[in-house]
């Protein structure tokens, strides 16, 4: 696959590739962290082996940073990008291939992982590629772009397909061929997505393989930037604060969809797929998206810190909604919608501050890698939780556990007492035209 930089970032257009670009970064990660837990929940695996091991595919998220290096010592970003969608294609299909047959799980996980460790790498080539296809005005414009084109990946992947996965049950009476054809259409959409890029995506002189005399020193540097990263001042305050703030959440988010899929006799809501995908993966990403860029601008005008409490309460006091539903078990479709809405959108606004926190640890000489040292201690925070909750699910019942739920909000308060944050981190300076721009989740 030849790679060679004979095109001028400038000679192309940007709207040619980024939309499609970010929304292909967005899927695999929606498919594999989200839609993979409906699709088991309705081949009929536990909930506590479904929590456990689609939390395991967090993996390649929290060790991100450990490999990224390769991406700049092998080949371009360009290559990487292409070559990351075509295998991402091939593990969709295989997913699909495989969920008819006798040993599924154990099949469909193993091309998940691959899928997992293909989309994280993908998202390292695409954030460097975006850097070097665009000059620094286009970077600036285009942030936005990214950010919505991801976002409406999430919608797509948690809404439309599973809705589609729905219908097809339905239709054809038979949930195996349902999900098969469902993923079948994703894997020709991406296989799609690889040829178009594969031509369209341009060739930026600067993305270059490193030359081998730079190798060594880049991977010294990289190690001393790994350990700067450990010597920050509350290091300690600050790996909690990453750990702990969304520990209610984590384990949340894992038994959402089951507990809306089960039949009311086991303790859920006897909603069916096509319905959950209404619901949660539209309406409830929808909400999730309006309060992440609501956060975004309420702190552009405060400040992190002034707004950091009223976030960690919208983070976590939401959740009682599924006390409620577990409780109740209303029927009515508008009332579950309303109420899951809500708590999507309470995540949406709080975690606005967990990715400011983010920006604000990472600031100084090596941002870029000490963001993404962050972003693998944040899937670490989503990976322990979630292990265990489906098992604390099967043993306590769905109401018991949303009330422990309830309860692991305490960490998030107790972290949130403890961090340091500058009075005027997050706030717009009006005088050199800073803003807060969405980052995808």
């Amino acid at each position: 696959m030849s790679d060679a930089p004979t095109q001028s970032a400038q000679s192309t257009r940007p709207w040619l590739w980024i939309p499609t670009l970010y929304f292909a970064e967005g899927i695999p990660y929606v498919i594999v962290m989200n839609v993979s837990v409906i699709m088991y929940k309705r081949l009929d695996i536990s909930n506590t082996d479904i929590a456990l091991y689609t939390s395991w595919l967090y993996l390649p998220w929290v060790i991100k940073p450990l490999w990224s290096p390769l991406v700049d010592l092998l080949g371009t970003k360009r290559l990487w990008v292409v070559l990351m969608q075509a295998v991402i294609a091939v593990s969709l299909a295989m997913v699909a291939l495989s969920v008819p047959a006798p040993r599924f799980f154990q099949y469909t996980l193993a091309f998940l992982w691959l899928m997992a460790f293909s989309s994280a790498t993908h998202d390292i080539a695409a954030d460097g590629f975006y850097l070097l296809g665009l000059r620094e005005d286009q970077q600036a414009a285009f942030v936005g772009i990214r950010s919505t084109f991801y976002r409406i990946a999430m919608v797509v992947g948690e809404g439309a397909l599973v809705m589609l996965a729905g219908r097809l049950e339905t239709h054809y009476g038979e949930v195996r061929v349902a999900w098969k054809i469902t993923l079948f259409v994703v894997a020709a959409v991406f296989a799609a997505m690889f040829v178009y890029h594969f031509f369209l995506m341009p060739r930026p002189a600067a993305d270059v393989r490193r030359s081998r005399e730079n190798r060594g020193s880049f991977a010294g540097e990289f190690f001393k930037v790994f350990a700067e990263f450990f010597k920050k001042e509350g290091i300690v305050v600050i790996l909690a604060f990453l750990l702990l703030f969304r520990f209610s959440e984590a384990q949340l988010v894992k038994l959402a969809s089951p507990f809306l899929l089960d039949a009311q006799s086991a303790g859920g809501l006897g909603l069916d797929t096509s319905q959950v995908g209404l619901l949660k993966g539209t309406f409830g990403v929808i909400a999730l998206l309006a309060g992440g860029v609501l956060g975004g601008l309420v702190i552009s005008r405060r400040g992190l810190r002034y707004w950091l409490w009223p976030m960690v309460f919208m983070m976590n006091l939401p959740n009682v909604v599924y006390v409620y539903l577990a409780y109740a078990q209303p029927s009515n479709h508008m009332l579950i919608g309303a109420t899951i809405s809500i708590e999507q959108f309470g995540y949406g606004f709080g975690f606005t501050a967990y990715m400011l926190f983010m920006i604000m640890v990472s600031e100084g000489k090596h941002k870029t890698a000490h963001f993404a040292i962050c972003t693998g201690f944040m899937a670490l925070s989503m990976m322990l939780p979630g292990m265990v909750s489906g098992w604390l699910q099967e043993y306590l019942g769905y109401k018991e556990f949303f009330v422990w739920v309830m309860v692991s909000t305490i960490p998030g308060f107790i972290v949130a007492a403890l961090v340091k944050i500058d009075p005027e981190f997050g706030k717009k300076k009006e005088e050199d035209g800073a803003r807060i721009s969405p980052i995808e989740d």
